[in-house]
C-alpha cells in the first residue's frame, strides 16, 4: 500500500477524490482539464494534464490492450523472430522469452504502483527523487529518446503502407526510388506515406486519452486476428508438419547456451526499457493497483509468449511455402496471391505500428517536455514538439544505418536504466512508499521535494555515475569482454543508479529527509 500525505499547508484531499456534477472529463488532454489543481499549487509547476487525476477509471482489460498495442508490430515481431534464430533449441528461446517477460512485468509493476496511487504521470512522480526542478532531467532524457524512436516507428509503419500503395497502383513504383524521387534520403512515396502517418498520429493524439485508449482498445486484438488468418492461410499451404519452433541450425548447447539464452534476456527487457520507464504515464489511469497488475500479466507474461509462438510458427512456414525465411510479416503478407489480403494485413500492422508509436513514444514526451514548462506548454504542445523533431532528425537515415541502431538500444539501456533503479530506490527504500502529493507542486524552498535549490544532488550524482559507466563497454566494445558487457548496459545503469542513489540518500550528508508519518491517508 501506498501512503499519500497530505502537505502541511493545503487540503489533504486525494487525488482520486468525486467532485460530483463538474467532474465532466476523465482524461488528461480534453478541452475540460481533468486533473485536480489546488490553491496551492504553484504554476510553474502545475497544469489541468500534469495536476493528479480527478478520476482514475482504466480497467484490466485497457492496460491489457496497452501492452498488446506495444507488442503487436512489426518492430515485436522482428525482435521475437529473432529470438528464435540465435543458434538456441525452441526450448531455451521460450524459457529466456519467459524469464525476461517475468522481469518486465515485475518491474512494471513497481514503477505503476507510485504514480497509480497518486494520479500523476512519469515526470511530476519524479519530482519526489530529483526535486521539483531536477525532475527535468529524466524527463528530457525520455523524451528525446522517445522523440527518435516516434520518427522511426513511423518511418517502418510508412515502408508497410508503402507496399500496400505500390500493390494497388504499379505505376508508383518508380516513385519509391529514392534516386529517382528522392529528398534528404527518402523517396517520394515514403515521403508521402511518412507525413500521412505522421498526420493521422497526430490527430488520434490530439482527441486526448480517452480517443486513445479506444484507438489501442483496437489496435492489439485486430492483429492477433490478421496473425491467426496469416498463419492458417500458410498452415493450409505447407501442412502442420511444416512448423518448425527453431528458425535455423542449433549451435549452442549445455553451458554453451548460458550466455546466449541471457543475452536474449537482456534484449527482452531492453526492448520494453522505454515504456517500461515512464509506464506510470498510464498506470495513473488505473481504477486500482490491483487492476493495472492483471491487465499487465495478461498483457505481458501470457500475451507474450502467445505472440512469440505465433510470430515463430508463421515465420518458419514461409520457408516451405515461398522457399525462403521471411522474418517481416509485412513482406509475408505481400506474396499473398490476393490483393484484398494484401491490403488488408498491411493496413492492420500499419494501425498496429500506429498503437505502439503513440503509446511508447508520443504520449510519454509529451508529458515530459510539458513538465519543463507547464505554462508554455500544455500535453498537446508537448506532443507536437515531438512529433516535429521526429521529422528533423530524419528517422528513414538512422534506420538505415545498422551501427547507429546498434548503438541506439544500448544506448538507451544505458541512460533509461539509472533512471529506473534511482526511482525504485527511493520510492520503495527511502521513502517507503509515502508521498506528499501537494508538495510534488510547490516551490517553496520548505517543501519537502526542494532539496537544493529544487534538485536532489544525490538523484543526480547517481545518474551521472550510472549513464557513465554502462555506457563504457557500449564505446569500448573493442576491448576484450566489452562486446558482451554492452548488451546488458540497462542492467548495469540500473544497477549502479539503485545502490548508489540509495547509499547517498540514507548514508552521507546528501541523505533526504523522508515524509513524515503523520496524518496519512492510505490508498490501496
Amino acid at each position: 500500500m501506498t501512503d499519500i500525505l497530505p502537505s502541511r499547508t493545503t487540503s489533504s484531499t486525494t487525488p482520486t477524490t468525486e467532485t460530483g456534477p463538474g467532474d465532466l472529463v476523465e482524461a488528461a488532454g480534453h478541452p475540460v482539464g481533468s486533473g485536480l489543481i489546488k490553491a496551492g499549487y504553484d504554476p510553474r509547476l502545475t497544469n489541468e494534464d500534469l495536476a493528479p487525476l480527478r478520476k482514475q477509471t482504466w480497467s484490466s482489460y485497457n492496460i491489457f490492450a496497452f501492452w498488446m498495442s506495444d507488442v503487436h508490430s512489426v518492430g515485436g515481431y522482428v525482435t521475437a523472430g529473432s529470438l528464435f534464430a540465435l543458434g538456441l533449441a525452441s526450448w531455451q528461446v521460450l524459457v529466456a522469452l519467459l524469464v525476461g517477460i517475468t522481469i518486465v512485468y515485475f518491474f512494471c509493476n513497481l514503477v505503476a504502483k507510485p504514480s497509480q496511487a497518486t494520479g500523476v504521470p512519469y515526470p511530476v512522480i519524479c519530482r519526489s527523487v530529483f526535486g521539483v526542478l531536477g525532475a527535468n532531467i529524466p524527463a528530457i532524457i525520455r523524451g528525446l529518446i522517445a522523440v527518435a524512436w516516434y520518427g522511426i516507428q513511423t518511418f517502418l509503419a510508412s515502408a508497410a503502407l508503402d507496399v500496400v500503395l505500390i500493390k494497388l497502383f504499379p505505376s508508383l513504383a518508380p516513385y519509391a526510388v529514392v534516386e529517382n524521387y528522392g529528398f534528404a534520403g527518402l523517396s517520394a512515396l515514403g515521403w508521402g506515406s511518412f507525413m500521412l502517418l505522421w498526420v493521422l498520429q497526430a490527430c488520434v493524439f490530439w482527441r486526448g486519452m480517452e480517443s486513445i485508449r479506444r484507438f489501442i482498445d483496437f489496435c492489439g486484438p485486430a492483429v492477433y486476428v490478421v496473425m491467426f488468418m496469416l498463419c492458417g492461410y500458410l498452415v493450409y499451404k505447407a501442412g502442420w508438419s511444416a512448423i518448425d519452433l527453431t528458425l535455423g541450425d542449433v549451435k549452442y548447447s549445455g553451458f554453451d547456451a548460458v550466455p546466449v539464452m541471457l543475452g536474449a534476456i537482456a534484449l527482452v527487457v531492453s526492448y520494453f526499457s522505454g515504456p517500461m520507464l515512464n509506464f506510470g504515464d498510464f498506470s495513473r489511469y488505473g481504477k486500482s493497483f490491483a487492476a493495472v497488475k492483471k491487465g499487465n500479466f495478461l498483457g505481458l507474461p501470457v500475451n507474450f509468449l502467445v505472440f512469440s509462438v505465433l510470430v515463430v510458427v508463421t515465420a518458419s512456414l514461409t520457408l516451405p511455402v515461398y522457399g525462403e525465411l521471411i522474418t517481416d510479416p509485412v513482406a509475408t503478407v505481400a506474396r499473398i496471391d490476393s490483393t484484398f489480403a494484401i491490403v488488408l494485413g498491411a493496413l492492420t500492422f500499419t494501425i498496429a505500428t500506429i498503437g505502439i508509436n503513440i503509446v511508447a513514444n508520443f504520449i510519454s514526451p509529451a508529458f515530459d517536455f510539458s513538465n519543463v514548462s507547464p505554462q508554455k506548454i500544455s500535453w498537446r504542445a508537448g506532443g507536437m514538439i515531438a512529433a516535429i523533431g521526429s521529422i528533423l532528425i530524419t528517422p528513414w537515415n538512422l534506420y538505415n544505418n545498422p551501427d547507429v541502431i546498434h548503438y541506439t538500444l544500448e544506448t538507451l539501456g544505458a541512460f533509461i536504466g539509472p533512471l529506473f533503479g534511482i526511482l525504485i530506490a527511493d520510492y520503495y527504500l527511502v521513502r517507503k512508499q509515502k508521498v506528499i502529493v501537494d508538495d510534488l507542486f510547490s516551490m517553496s524552498p520548505t517543501g519537502t521535494y526542494w532539496y537544493s535549490m529544487g534538485y536532489n544532488p544525490a538523484a543526480v550524482i547517481a545518474t551521472v555515475v550510472g549513464a557513465v559507466v554502462a555506457m563504457v563497454p557500449v564505446l569500448g566494445k573493442d576491448l576484450t569482454g566489452m562486446y558482451t558487457a554492452a548488451q546488458y548496459s540497462w542492467f548495469i545503469g540500473c544497477g549502479l543508479g539503485f545502490a548508489v542513489y540509495y547509499l547517498l540518500a540514507t548514508r552521507t550528508p546528501l541523505a533526504v529527509r523522508n515524509a513524515s508519518s503523520a496524518d496519512t491517508v492510505t490508498v490501496d
